[in-house]
């Protein structure tokens, strides 16, 4: 049986907090008037309201969102650029990636590539990958709130140029390499590297996109199988499905350097079957223009066997920010972002949509009704989907201004370009991708499901 104590309290024991003190100043008036004090001039009058009392215990959703342009389309459902009609970040602009939540239940490898790409966007922080601000859901729908890239995507500014400049290449390597090794360090293999997915901030820095396609908990040693990217910019080892690591981000790195430097990927062909045989078997050509150490890097890049990659080993990426075509690039100042851009975007506000595709941007943002419901089980998939970025939060949370009454025991009141026509791009570049993976219902595979041919042959 629990005891019983008996405590006597002693007044003269016990201390007040100095804080709570009130010192009275010159005789006291019990019959003083509430409404006389705060009619009294000098004294000012606070209306009491959620938003001052529990500042930042609202709930996020649409409703605070007005769109304002499409930015993008998909097989799942659409991109905007809105601004925020609520809170302390009312007149912001943001990308917001709505997905339609019975698109993605159909199949489970859908369901859990959303899922980890919301997850992954919370963990990582980092200046060359995209922010999530918040993240909230409704019945049928789920909605992503980005920071909006006006920049535009990488593949949209190598399409006007048809090819880069190596120096020009150079610097955006330099920032996706500081990423993707960034991704590797919390073992997440990024597996969809290509133009499409690179988007520009409006100082002209790169910004990794799409995470949908991102394999987490892979460390040293371990691999997957799945079959999943984008064919032209895929390791041999995701086809033969021998079991792939972080390696075959720097493949894609190499296969994306190729693109950048001569407009087209390295291994290309008028079919998905011929051009899995020819980055399977194919020789790599490079161009006579370029330079000795570029040509040595994409082949480092580009080798078929995973041991034999630059970049596969323990060091990760250490090794090709060694290479001779870097030998220019302060690594401290890339991560601080303090290379000059070669390319800034000409914008007129922090809301223009130039360099985005005018077949979107033109049409007239509407999200659609939410008319399917998912029942309470399947709904359970997307628990915990709710998210709000610490940067909103601080900044939701800061200390309101404190209002400091004088006590009425006091005295007185005193007053107070063109590209290759078989470029993959032209075939499903559907969407800007601000985190929108084109991935069909039924597959992760982007460009649909490989016959069986096609997987005998790979």
């Amino acid at each position: 049986m629990a005891g019983v104590f008996d405590i006597e309290l002693h007044e003269e024991d016990v201390e007040q907090d100095s804080e709570d003190d009130i010192t009275i100043e010159g005789p006291y008036d019990p019959h003083l008037n509430i409404n006389d004090i705060t009619e009294s001039e000098g004294v000012e009058t606070v209306q009491l309201s959620e938003q001052n009392v529990n500042p930042g215990s609202e709930k996020t959703g649409p409703q605070d969102f007005e769109l304002r342009k499409v930015l993008g389309k998909g097989g799942y459902g659409k991109v905007f650029q809105v601004r925020k009609v609520t809170g302390k970040d009312a007149g912001t602009i943001f990308a917001m990636k709505v997905l339609r939540k019975a698109s993605i239940v159909r199949n489970q490898k859908d369901t859990a590539h959303t899922k980890a790409e919301r997850n992954i966007l919370e963990a990582v922080k980092h200046p060359f990958i995209v922010e999530l601000m918040y993240a909230f859901q409704t019945g049928g729908k789920l909605y992503l709130i980005l920071e909006y890239l006006s920049g535009g995507e990488l593949f949209m500014h190598l399409e006007r140029e048809g090819i880069f400049l190596e120096d020009t290449a150079c610097f955006y390597l330099s920032e996706i390499i500081l990423a993707l090794e960034h991704l590797h360090i919390q073992g997440i293999i990024y597996r969809d590297l290509k133009p499409e997915n690179i988007l520009l901030d409006a100082q002209g820095h790169v910004k990794l996109t799409d995470f949908g396609l991102c394999k987490e908990h892979i460390q040293e040693g371990i691999v997957t199988h799945t079959f999943c990217g984008t064919i032209e910019y895929m390791a041999p080892e995701i086809l033969t499905r021998s079991g792939h690591g972080k390696a075959v981000d720097w493949w894609s790195l190499g296969a994306l350097m190729y693109d950048m430097l001569t407009g087209a990927p390295p291994f290309t062909a008028e079919n998905r079957k011929k051009t899995i045989e020819k980055i399977l078997r194919g020789k790599l050509v490079l161009p006579q223009y370029l330079t000795p150490d570029a040509r040595d890097l994409i082949r480092k890049l580009l080798k078929r066997q995973v041991n034999q990659r630059l970049g596969s080993g323990p060091g990760d990426g250490e090794a090709i920010k060694m290479h001779p075509f870097f030998r220019h690039i302060n690594w401290i100042d890339v991560l601080a972002r303090k290379l000059e851009p070669p390319f800034k975007p000409s914008l007129s506000s922090e809301d223009d949509v130039s360099q985005f595709d005018t077949k979107f941007t033109k049409q007239t943002p509407i999200d659609s009704p939410d008319e399917s419901t998912l029942s309470e089980s399947a709904n359970l998939v997307f628990q915990g989907f709710t998210y709000v970025a610490p940067s909103v939060l601080e900044e939701m949370y800061k200390p309101p201004r404190i209002v400091k009454a004088r006590s009425p025991r006091k005295s007185a009141f005193p007053a107070p370009s063109l590209r290759q026509p078989f470029s993959p791009r032209h075939n499903h570049h559907l969407a800007p991708n601000f985190g929108f993976h084109q991935r069909p219902a039924t597959n992760d595979y982007p460009m649909g499901t490989p016959s069986q041919d096609e997987m005998m042959e790979a």
